[in-house]
């Protein structure tokens, strides 16, 4: 007999949690490496505007001028490790047969 409310049920996807095939901790790892990658896009985008202030505003002096190129060049070196790691996940999970790369981000919409 339901309640006063009827047939409550959680909002909340227990698919992390799933424990018939193992899939749930694979869909956290592919939810932590989709936020990686946004925050190292992010991170680079920041970089690379601030790398290029600072090489406008050298104003011709060379140290600040190889400054301002070196921290490009991190940028640059940061994003394809980053490129680089998704890459290698995705080989991986094709011969495991697991799609890390694709995750699902749970937020208010999603929940049916």
């Amino acid at each position: 007999m339901p309640g006063i409310f009827g047939n409550i049920e959680s909002p909340v996807d227990n698919s992390y949690f799933n424990t018939e095939g193992g899939e749930g901790i694979f869909i956290l790892i592919s939810d932590i490496l989709k936020m990686a990658g946004y925050i190292a896009g992010i991170f680079f985008l920041v970089q690379i505007i601030l790398a290029g202030y600072a090489y406008i505003s050298a104003n011709g002096d060379p140290k600040k001028t190889e400054a301002a190129w070196a921290k490009i060049w991190q940028s640059l070196i940061g994003i394809i490790i980053v490129a680089s790691a998704f890459i290698i996940t995705s080989v991986v999970g094709l011969f495991l047969n697991i799609d890390f790369l694709n995750p699902t981000i749970y937020g208010p919409n999603n929940y049916n």
